[in-house]
């Protein structure tokens, strides 16, 4: 049975809280590897969009620390980490509609963060739409 694209983003959520786990912890990972263990259909969405994301982490992070008030996205935690890059990706680097990336991210930190997690995310998010997204 095809995943819907919300399972999708769940899955693309798990391989790249792995990968900054095996980075922080300084364990070899093959990115393909990765990918492969979770990702069963082998769909392309969840491959373009974790390479996509792990290849512009450092412009996500300067965009996101940008607009955290007081806060850096490494203070966060792993799953959190995973879910504002990959939504800030998804709405800066995709064709998918804006509300889309914003509602999808959001619903992923409800289920798997706190309420204060999820609103930070809520207002970064639509900060980079109004900011960067629509300036491209």
């Amino acid at each position: 049975m095809k995943k819907t694209r919300s399972e999708l983003r769940e899955t693309i959520m798990i391989i790249l809280y792995q990968i900054n786990i095996y980075r922080k912890e300084k364990i070899e990972y093959n990115i393909d590897q990765v990918i492969k263990e979770n990702n069963k259909s082998d769909d392309s969405f969840i491959i373009d969009m974790v390479k996509g994301t792990i290849e512009h982490e450092k412009e996500l992070d300067q965009i996101i620390n940008k607009y955290l008030k007081d806060w850096k996205i490494s203070r966060l935690g792993n799953i959190d980490q995973a879910i504002f890059r990959m939504s800030a990706y998804e709405l800066l680097h995709t064709d998918t509609p804006k509300i889309v990336s914003i509602n999808e991210g959001i619903e992923l930190s409800k289920k798997y963060s706190d309420d204060s997690v999820s609103k930070m995310l809520n207002a970064v998010l639509d900060e980079i739409l109004n900011e960067e997204a629509n300036n491209e």
